[in-house]
């Protein structure tokens, strides 16, 4: 289990990223991080230099995303298609897929609905509604 201070998380992508540049072997875990990693061209700089962005914020109001965050939600896609929770993800996952230019693009539209509903459920201090959620994502095929 990962330890949930935002340090440790994202202590995690750090050491991930770099075990891949010195041909360690990676967890199960790992490799989907490195995985997503190599999708985000744009995030390697930052990934190799820990020192300075371990401890860094990043705020909408300087027009930033959060690549921590980012990367998160792209895990907690992959684990949703992985246990297909909530019931019907892939199939609207493959829908999207075969819609989109590639899987990659179809995650982002995903992120769209999964953030949402992670902004609700913080404003609302409850459970994320996952029947929100695939509605959501029914909108978007």
């Amino acid at each position: 289990m990962i330890n949930q201070d935002r340090n440790s998380l994202r202590q995690v992508f750090f050491d991930a990223w770099s075990k891949a540049h010195q041909s360690q072997i990676l967890t199960p875990l790992e490799q989907v991080i490195v995985a997503i990693i190599r999708l985000h061209p744009e995030y390697h700089p930052l990934l190799s230099n820990q020192n300075k962005n371990l401890h860094r914020d990043f705020t909408p109001e300087q027009g930033e995303t959060n690549p921590f965050l980012h990367m998160s939600m792209h895990i907690a896609i992959h684990e949703q298609l992985t246990t297909q929770r909530p019931e019907g993800i892939v199939e609207i996952y493959q829908s999207l897929v075969n819609k989109s230019v590639d899987a990659h693009q179809a995650e982002h539209r995903i992120m769209e609905c999964l953030g949402q509903m992670l902004w609700q459920a913080q404003q609302n201090n409850a459970e994320p509604d996952e029947v929100a959620y695939l509605e959501c994502l029914k909108k978007l095929g």
